[in-house]
C-alpha cells in the first residue's frame, strides 16, 4: 500500500490522520447537532465497511468514523456525498464534482442544545439559527467556536465559545388570566433571578432585573404569562478553553435580535483576517488574544458595522475579561 498521502489536504477534507500509521478518521460535523436519522444508517454503513466499526461522537455535535485505511479515502468521501446533502452543509466551492467530502477548516462545528423542539424551557429553535450560521460562515480556516443555547441555563456551555447566543423572552403578562397563585414568583425565586413579586394580587415584573428566561411562562398554569413573539437574545463573546489563559465569556449585548447577532459575526471574520498574527499556526488563533493585542474598541469598529440595535437592546461598551494566571510562587 503507498503511503504517499497528502495530510494537509486530507485534513482540508475534515479527516483526522491518527496515531496508527496509514489510518485515519473522517468527521462529519452536524450544524446544532440534530439531523434526520437516516443519516445515523449512512454513518454505519461507512463504519462497518471501511472502518473498524466504531464512531466516535464528537463533542462538537458530529461524528467521526474510525479506523478507515487512508488508500480508502476517495471511496468514503463519495459515500459522504449523500450524507453532505441530507444534513445540508455548505460545501467547498472548488469541489465542482461535490467527491471531496467535507470541506474542514479552522472554524468548528456550530453546536446548540436541543432547544424548542423538545425543551419546555427553551425561548428558539436553536439547531435552526445553528445551521443559518453555519451557511453564512463556513467554509472558512479562521479559529472560531460558535454555539447557541434556548436559555439562560446555558446547557450547551457556549459562555466557553468565542460567541454564544443565548435565547431570551420579553415575557408578557395578561392580569385577566392570572388567579394570583404565586406560582410564577415562586418558580422565578427558586429557579431564576427573584425578578417578580406580587402587588395587589397582581404580578409585577422587575423589568431591570428580568433576564428573560421564560420561567415565569413555565410555571404559570393559566397562561397569564407567554413568550413575546418577538425573539430575543444575548450574545456572549470571547470565552475559551485552552492551554493558555481559560475564561468565561462575557455579556456584549442584551436583548439583541438575530439578525445583528449574524451581522457581528460575519463581521468578526473581517475583523481577524486583518488583525491575525503572521505567526499564527496554520492561521489559527483565538479571537480573544486578538482583541487582547488590538484593544476591545477595535473590535467593536468592525464589529458593529452596518449594524443597528433595536431600542430595548442594551450593549456593553467595555467588557473585560478575567484571566486565570499562575506562577510558580509559594
Amino acid at each position: 500500500m503507498s503511503l504517499d498521502i497528502n495530510t494537509k489536504k486530507a485534513k482540508k477534507h475534515a479527516w483526522r490522520i491518527s496515531k496508527e500509521r496509514g489510518i485515519g478518521a473522517s468527521r462529519i460535523r452536524v450544524p446544532g447537532g440534530y439531523l434526520d436519522a437516516e443519516v445515523l444508517g449512512m454513518v454505519q454503513k461507512i463504519a462497518r465497511e471501511y472502518g473498524n466499526g466504531y464512531v466516535h461522537l464528537t463533542t462538537r455535535q458530529g461524528f467521526e468514523i474510525e479506523g478507515i485505511h487512508l488508500e480508502d479515502m476517495d471511496k468514503v468521501n463519495e459515500l459522504l456525498q449523500p450524507i453532505i446533502e441530507k444534513v445540508g452543509i455548505n460545501q467547498n466551492p472548488e469541489d465542482k464534482e461535490n467527491v471531496n467530502g467535507y470541506s474542514a477548516s479552522g472554524t468548528r462545528n456550530v453546536s446548540a442544545c436541543i432547544g424548542n423542539n423538545v425543551c419546555p424551557f427553551a425561548n428558539y429553535n436553536t439547531s435552526k439559527l445553528a445551521r443559518r450560521i453555519d451557511k453564512e460562515i463556513f467554509p472558512n480556516d479562521l479559529h472560531f467556536k460558535i454555539a447557541c443555547t434556548g436559555c439562560a441555563n446555558d446547557c450547551a456551555k457556549v459562555r466557553m465559545h468565542d460567541f454564544g447566543i443565548i435565547g431570551m423572552t420579553m415575557p408578557q403578562y395578561d392580569p385577566d388570566r392570572c388567579i394570583s397563585c404565586n406560582a410564577c414568583v415562586k418558580g422565578c425565586t427558586s429557579l431564576s433571578v427573584s425578578a417578580l413579586r406580587m402587588e395587589n394580587y397582581k404580578i409585577v415584573r422587575d423589568t431591570e432585573k428580568c433576564i428573560g428566561c421564560g420561567v415565569c411562562v413555565t410555571k404559570c398554569p393559566t397562561r397569564a404569562w407567554t413568550r413575546s413573539e418577538k425573539k430575543y437574545y444575548k450574545l456572549t463573546i470571547m470565552g475559551r478553553t485552552g492551554k493558555k489563559n481559560p475564561r468565561l465569556g462575557k455579556d456584549f449585548l442584551v436583548w439583541a435580535d438575530e439578525e445583528n447577532i449574524v451581522k457581528i459575526i460575519k463581521n468578526t471574520y473581517k475583523f481577524v483576517e486583518e488583525y491575525i498574527s503572521p505567526n499564527a499556526p496554520a492561521r489559527k488563533e483565538h479571537i480573544g488574544y486578538i482583541i487582547d493585542r488590538v484593544g476591545f474598541e477595535k473590535f467593536k469598529e468592525f464589529a458593529l458595522k452596518d449594524v443597528e440595535l433595536m431600542p430595548e437592546t442594551i450593549m456593553n461598551n467595555n467588557v473585560y475579561w478575567e484571566g486565570i494566571h499562575f506562577d510558580n510562587k509559594h
